[in-house]
């Protein structure tokens, strides 16, 4: 009967590197102090993420002492929540050939800034119509005979309607 290969990944030993060793046990300590903000940097990254048990070489316990003691300098502002990182596009040419994407046509050339703001006010709608002509004006008492049934109380501000 012949041989039949197993499927799946072969653990290669040659290929892993020897474990790292952690910064706290090389240097003997048994607590990571929030307020030593240069040993509390070895554990964030460039980007201030809390690094990885496998890439420090804690165990979890020493992990779970090097996250609080971010967690607490972060609070303090000993270290920044977050770094922004700025990087520069890879240098592809000034893109003038575009490759196999094909031309994408003259767009027009696109305005510096921002965009500009209307000067005036924006024009009134046909459909608006109003219920008296502009030339007619109503004084107050014109404006009261209008409303029938109720009348005002100057006195002490009240209404009363007549039913």
């Amino acid at each position: 009967m012949p041989k039949v290969k197993k499927r799946g990944k072969t653990k290669d030993n040659n290929r892993r590197a020897k474990k790292k060793v952690s910064i706290l046990t090389s240097e003997k300590l048994d607590y990571v102090d929030w307020k030593d903000a240069n040993l509390v940097r070895r554990f964030v990254s460039e980007r201030s993420k809390i690094r990885a048990r496998r890439v420090t070489g804690n165990n979890a316990q020493q992990q779970k002492l090097c996250a609080d003691a971010v967690k607490v300098a972060r609070e303090m502002a000993l270290v920044p929540y977050a770094t922004r990182v700025t990087s520069q596009r890879s240098g592809r040419g000034d893109r003038g050939d575009r490759g196999d994407r094909g031309d994408r046509g003259d767009r027009g050339g696109r305005a510096e800034g921002p965009a500009p703001r209307p000067s005036a006010p924006p024009p009134a709608r046909d459909d608006e119509e109003n219920d008296a002509p502009d030339d007619v004006e109503l004084d107050n008492a014109a404006a009261v005979a209008e409303v029938e049934g109720v009348e005002f109380n100057a006195a002490d501000g009240t209404e009363s309607s007549e039913s």
